[in-house]
């Protein structure tokens, strides 16, 4: 590929999927400087690698192939030493406050986005990919998988993570508050 025609298709590339690229690292990276800096390197890793673009997959496919495998090197250099746990075994999630809706729904985002942090790589980006609305066969592209394990892993996420949230939610019976 020439320098021009990779310097356009990344102009493309980085336009239309630039929102993506950006909720991934804020996912991937609780530590605001660090999201940034993840962001910036998935920027420049997917412009070096559009010099290998043979069009033998969709563009959307390359990118975010690209995007999870930065952010997956990164999460590895961070979480050298520290062990990633699987989500039904978090039991310190954070919790609602007693804010206005739409307080109390950015609120569930994050929390969210906190356990997806904390879930293994792989599982992480199967669920942001599914979050950003991509098909099983989308996801078993980028991440690999096979399709069939990828709606299995998104059937179990999802019902971890609305078990951990109702879970966290349910109010105390009136015996629990009675003492």
């Amino acid at each position: 590929m020439t320098g021009k025609n990779q310097h356009e298709l990344y102009h493309h590339a980085g336009t239309k999927f630039a929102p993506a690229i950006a909720r991934l690292a804020r996912a991937m990276e609780f530590d605001a400087e660090k999201a940034l800096d993840l962001e910036q390197d998935i920027h420049c890793e997917l412009f070096r690698s559009l010099a290998r673009f043979e069009g033998q997959c969709a563009l959307k496919t390359w990118v975010y192939r690209v995007a999870h495998n930065v952010a997956a090197e990164h999460r590895l250099r961070e979480s050298r030493g520290k062990a990633a746990i699987a989500l039904d075994e978090i039991e310190d999630l954070p919790q609602p406050d007693d804010a206005e809706r739409s307080a109390a729904e950015n609120h569930a985002v994050a929390r969210a986005h906190a356990m997806i942090r904390r879930l293994p790589t792989l599982d992480a980006q199967v669920m942001l990919l599914w979050l950003e609305g991509e098909s099983g066969k989308e996801i078993a592209d980028v991440t690999g998988l096979s399709p069939g394990s990828v709606a299995t892993r998104i059937h179990r996420l999802k019902s971890t993570l609305a078990s951990k949230f109702e879970a966290e939610t349910q109010t105390p019976s009136v015996q629990e508050i009675t003492p």
